[in-house]
C-alpha cells in the first residue's frame, strides 16, 4: 500500500495555510449558524427531535447543511 503525503503545517505554501484557515472558519461558522438556530426555534418547527439536529450539527459541513436543508420545516407546510 502506498503512503500518502501528506504535508505538515511548515511545510504547505501560504496559499494553501489560507485555504485551510478559510475552510475552517466556514465550517465553524455553519455549525454556529445552526446551534444558535436550534436554540431559537421552536421545537414545533423542526423536523424531528432537537437534540438529535443539536448533535448532528457537531459533524462537520455535513451536519450543518443537512439541517439547514432537511431539519427546518418551511412555511405553509402542513404536518
Amino acid at each position: 500500500m502506498a503512503k500518502k503525503n501528506k504535508k505538515t503545517w511548515k511545510e504547505m505554501s501560504p496559499a494553501a495555510r489560507a485555504g485551510v484557515v478559510a475552510v475552517g472558519i466556514v465550517q465553524m461558522a455553519l455549525m454556529l449558524a445552526a446551534q444558535r438556530d436550534i436554540s431559537r426555534r421552536p421545537a414545533a418547527q423542526i423536523n424531528g427531535p432537537k437534540a438529535a439536529w443539536r448533535a448532528a450539527a457537531l459533524i462537520n459541513f455535513i451536519g450543518p447543511m443537512g439541517y439547514f436543508i432537511l431539519g427546518r420545516k418551511r412555511p405553509g407546510s402542513v404536518t
